[in-house]
């Protein structure tokens, strides 16, 4: 029989994945091996864990709570394995992040072989998507956020903004000329954009002497993701307005170009969240820390 560790480890892996197929690949183990670990939770508990069907997997009351006082307990043990560790560099295990595909492309993977040096015993599982993830019932030790952040529950460090332009493509100023005033983007379109949560984006927005200011744009696309939004950008659908971290390369090429530089969206403030639990373990609070420094050291500063 597997320790008590080890199977809560699985369990919570299938409770954050929804499957035990995903949560056998994300450890490497045999799928057999994850369903024998929560088989034999549930016969040492005399309840049922999860609601098991062909589609999908979800947890029982019973197994929400055990989920809950398993993360405690998991979080204790860890940081009683190293509460003598005196050489930081000894930590070992996995974190888990989510961060926008600009954030995790442009910030944190150039700077992770550093890193991972440093603490040969880490390892980092990065997810990187547009959509809103649960943190909690996803699994995750931090996510990184840009914008507003309004989530209860979650403890939430401010760690820099992002600065915003307004790009075009050269093959849109050939097609419709710069626009170089406020009043000219009547003659202009935007790029309009629909997140996740179905918030749309459009309006070209703008600060003048400290106030937000808004222009209602017409559109001939609307797209839901930032890959789609530099594309359509660069095929010259029109006007975006976007973080330039993420359009950084395509400035350097040509492909995109800034206009109207005075009238730009306010700075994105950029937030790491992360569960509000009593101890965070060591190996997260020293990720934290050393992704937090490389936002602040890349982007302006709060």
């Amino acid at each position: 029989m597997l320790d008590s560790t080890e199977s809560l480890k699985r369990f919570m892996r299938v409770a954050e994945l929804g499957s035990f197929t995903k949560a056998a690949d994300s450890l490497g183990l045999p799928k057999a091996s994850i369903s024998l670990a929560v088989q034999q939770l549930e016969s040492k508990l005399h309840t049922q864990l999860f609601h098991r069907t062909t589609r999908k997997v979800q947890l029982t009351p019973d197994g929400h709570l055990f989920y809950e006082k398993s993360k405690d307990v998991l979080s204790e043990i860890e940081e009683l394995e190293t509460l003598f560790i005196s050489d930081d560099s000894q930590i070992s295990g996995v974190v888990r992040v989510n961060l926008s595909q600009p954030m995790a492309r442009h910030l944190l993977i150039p700077a992770l072989p550093a890193f991972l040096r440093r603490y040969p015993n880490l390892n980092i599982e990065i997810s990187s998507e547009d959509r809103k993830v649960d943190l909690v019932r996803e699994g995750y030790d931090c996510v990184v956020r840009t914008g507003e952040v309004a989530e209860t529950g979650m403890m939430m460090r401010k760690i820099g903004e992002m600065q915003q332009t307004n790009f075009v493509s050269p093959g849109y100023l050939a097609a419709y000329g710069e626009p170089r005033a406020i009043a000219d983007l009547q003659q202009h379109t935007l790029i309009h954009y629909q997140t996740s949560s179905n918030k749309r984006f459009d309006a070209f927005e703008y600060q003048l002497e400290g106030e937000l200011h808004r222009i209602k744009m017409p559109s001939r696309i609307c797209v839901n993701n930032t890959d789609a939004y530099r594309a359509a950008c660069v095929a010259g659908l029109g006007i975006m307005q976007a973080p330039k971290l993420g359009a950084m390369e395509m400035l350097n090429s040509g492909l995109l170009v800034e206009i109207l530089p005075a009238w730009t969206a306010p700075s994105m403030a950029v937030s790491m969240l992360f569960p509000h639990r009593r101890n965070l373990s060591k190996r997260v609070r020293i990720f934290m820390d050393w992704l937090s420094d490389i936002v602040q050291n890349q982007l302006t500063p709060r």
